[in-house]
């Protein structure tokens, strides 16, 4: 396995285990595949697990798989969807959810820790789900005057290693934090050949993620990739029911001539889409949402391949496939 810097992180291997799969938000497993899935990725050569309490079980995967005493080299993440809480309670909120998810893992440091809410303007209502804006989007002037001091401070106490964000809020806003000091270490940006965010896209604005990733660049801000199949629409086949308007449905629809680009070529979907966001400039490590030890195997040897014939990633570009 390649071995990157991310960040201010060195040693970080170019695939990171995601803790989708590994909590089932991306169909079933079950706990003991989990498990072993983890294991298996050590011996495969990851040392980075990215983890969060919305993935149901993941957190309490990893601390059955190590019982407190993580493998040399091997680094944890962690996140917090704070949302938009009263003034002056962030810092407690941000606390709390990290003594948690340290306490389920048996673990006593994040080496990153995550804001998993969305950034948005002040005063910006969503398009969809405007309802629950509160709830999965922070504003602007509480993400500058109370969640970057406080991450600051985590980082001061050694409770984290360093901080980030999850880069898929509204973009102009996304890139703002990148510019902003403190600026945070290490970014999640959707890294696919759809520059599709899919479900998670509330907003009407462009994705704009490859203008993400160049900010993050430009200040040696580490970059994961998130969504390199985009939750299965870059895939051959869903392994779970969506209806016909699920944004995810929508894109796979949308990939039918990438998937017939792979045919022609003779290569799997799943495989090829991996390579591609490997091969992504500027993106550090791109994070799996693989649920077993056979989906793994897909990756590692995706990962193992190197990185795709410019000539077939012209062929895809030229599909015309990317979101707008």
């Amino acid at each position: 396995m390649q071995l990157t810097r991310l960040g201010p992180l060195e040693g970080v291997s170019r695939l990171t285990l995601g803790g989708g799969g590994l909590g089932r938000v991306w169909g079933e497993t079950s706990i003991d595949e989990a498990i072993a899935t983890v294991h298996a990725a050590i011996e495969g050569g990851i040392t980075l697990i990215d983890t969060a309490p919305m993935y149901r079980d993941c957190e309490q995967v990893i601390g059955r798989a190590f019982n407190g005493r993580l493998p040399g080299g091997v680094r944890i993440t962690t996140k917090h969807q704070l949302g938009a809480p009263p003034p002056g309670e962030t810092a407690a909120r941000l606390e709390a959810s990290l003594a948690a998810s340290l306490a389920a893992m048996g673990i006593e440091r994040a080496d990153v820790f995550f804001l998993h809410s969305n950034i948005r303007p002040d005063a910006y209502v969503y398009p969809r789900d405007a309802e629950r804006q509160d709830r999965f989007a922070t504003p602007w002037s509480l993400y500058a005057a109370e969640v970057a001091p406080a991450m600051e401070s985590l980082a001061r106490q050694g409770r984290i290693g360093a901080w980030g964000i999850t880069g898929v809020g509204v973009p102009e806003t996304i890139i703002q934090a990148l510019a902003h000091d403190p600026a945070p270490g290490v970014v999640q940006a959707v890294t696919n050949l759809l520059d599709s965010p899919g479900g998670m896209r509330r907003y009407d604005e462009a994705p704009r993620p490859r203008e993400i990733i160049a900010a993050a660049n430009a200040r040696r801000i580490g970059v994961m990739g998130i969504r390199a199949v985009q939750a299965g629409a870059l895939t051959a086949a869903f392994d779970r029911d969506l209806r016909a308007e699920h944004p995810e449905a929508a894109d796979f629809r949308r990939a039918a001539p990438f998937r017939a680009l792979c045919r022609a070529i003779g290569a799997d979907p799943a495989v090829i889409a991996h390579r591609y966001a490997l091969s992504m400039a500027g993106v550090d490590t791109v994070i799996l949402g693989v649920k077993n030890r056979a989906e793994l195997d897909d990756c590692l040897a995706a990962e193992a391949a190197g990185p795709l014939d410019p000539a077939i990633i012209a062929q895809i570009d030229q599909l015309g496939l990317r979101a707008d």
